[in-house]
């Protein structure tokens, strides 16, 4: 068996033992207390400060053997106040957020496992939750079950149930997030486990396991946007991809991303150069088109390179393919500038041109019915290619009577043009 043939085999299997491996999800772990704040004090005198960092170690570490990318609010006993605990984590933009704790109460007859998460359909006035924690209930009960199961098949305590809870850090953040209370301090079973090494990893173990059978949501930051749908369908159809989890559909789309998904959209290798009809715009700043009468522009040979594009840069062979259909041109400055942001009217102008190459020459093109967005006048050199587009379906105004040709579009509104032409 060749070495090829090996690795592909190694591959696989990984894949298999480990299916997180080729998508690391982030699971930001937090150990409950901590510092000056130790949390209950056991029946057998032990910190809860001390019991949630241990158990939370041995979960990292699972986690980790895993595939997955873990990250711990505190990895010593150190103070961290709950506010800063849940701007950490959206500062890192994970996946899955799980507070590790132990529990205590004033019976010492109360024993078991519980999982808290935030419900919005019980509400606390005095505790209000962030917007987007609020849409995330059914992913925060997912996990919750997910993990409470797996938890008492591996320790063996009392199934204490689901809790909605208006606590700080699972009512507050931006992603599936739970609070895990693994056994009560105050019961002397229960704080007998507690302190018992093997007890502690059989409870990480379990805490572990019920993440891994959870499957976090598609693109946690488009739940609740205008665009997710149009968004998980072009996913769908591998035509648009996220970065990790997550799609960040307010981001400016860049022009080497536009490209991308048009290549993807009309497969540039099925198309023919347009050059040699009159359909040709000026585009002013962007330099984009056939040949163009504007002193402004550039026009470079099929050889020539652009100095801010080596071949070493992810979109190079992209550019390529848009510039043997005569698509685009540089700068008079010699650049092309692929991760520059490009903007409505841009994205207009050219859309409207691989929608002309990909139909049919007997097919015959709507009128271009203007002007009525009160900043596209028919003179502005996008404006066939804005009201095109609008008639057909694919385009829209950012208000009824608004285009904004000059605002850069967004990751969300590509999605969106590019689901409404699909659907067409």
């Amino acid at each position: 068996m060749n070495l090829l043939k090996k690795l592909l085999i190694l591959s696989f299997l990984l894949t298999f033992a480990f299916p997180y491996q080729a998508f690391a999800y982030k699971v930001v772990l937090d150990a409950g207390h901590g510092g000056s704040d130790p949390g209950a004090i056991g029946i057998n005198g032990l910190n809860e400060k001390d019991v949630n960092l241990d158990i939370t170690q041995k979960l990292r570490d699972e986690l980790a053997r895993r595939g997955y990318d873990v990250v711990m609010t505190r990895t010593d006993d150190r103070y961290w106040s709950l506010a800063q605990r849940v701007e950490f984590t959206n500062s890192l933009k994970a996946d899955l957020f799980v507070s590790v704790h132990a529990n205590s109460h004033t019976s010492s007859k109360t024993n078991g496992s519980m999982v808290l998460y935030y419900d919005d359909a019980y509400p606390q006035e005095d505790y209000p939750a962030s917007d987007t924690m609020k849409l995330m209930t059914p992913y925060s009960k997912d996990l919750a079950q997910h993990v409470l199961n797996s938890l008492l098949a591996a320790s063996g305590t009392v199934n204490l149930g689901l809790v909605p809870s208006a606590v700080y850090v699972a009512r507050m953040g931006t992603i599936p997030s739970i609070l895990v209370e693994t056994a009560f301090l105050s019961n002397t079973g229960d704080a007998a486990l507690l302190a018992d090494d093997t007890a502690r990893t059989r409870m990480a173990i379990g805490i572990e396991r019920g993440i891994e059978a959870y499957a976090p949501p598609v693109f946690t930051d488009t739940i609740g946007h205008w665009a997710r749908e149009a968004i998980l369908r072009m996913k769908n159809k591998n035509l648009i991809e996220g970065i990790g989890n997550r799609y960040e559909p307010e981001r400016a789309l860049t022009r080497a991303e536009f490209l991308t998904l048009m290549d993807r959209l009309f497969t540039f290798s099925k198309l023919k150069d347009p050059c040699s009809s009159s359909n040709s715009s000026t585009v002013s700043a962007a330099v984009y088109g056939c040949s163009f009468n504007n002193s402004s522009s550039a026009t470079f040979t099929s050889n020539k390179q652009y100095k801010d594009l080596p071949a070493t840069h992810w979109a190079s062979p992209i550019f390529a393919k848009a510039k043997d259909l005569n698509l685009l041109q540089g700068y008079e400055d010699g650049t092309i500038r692929p991760d520059q942001s490009i903007t409505r009217g841009e994205v207009s102008v050219l859309f409207d041109r691989l929608l002309q190459m990909a139909q049919s020459a007997a097919k015959q093109r709507p009128k271009a019915l203007y002007p009525s967005f009160d900043d596209v006048p028919a003179t502005l050199w996008s404006a066939n290619a804005i009201y095109t587009l609008k008639h057909l379906g694919i385009i829209n105004g950012t208000s009824e009577n608004t285009f904004k040709p000059e605002r850069t579009i967004t990751r969300a509104e590509i999605a969106a043009m590019m689901d409404r032409y699909d659907s067409k």
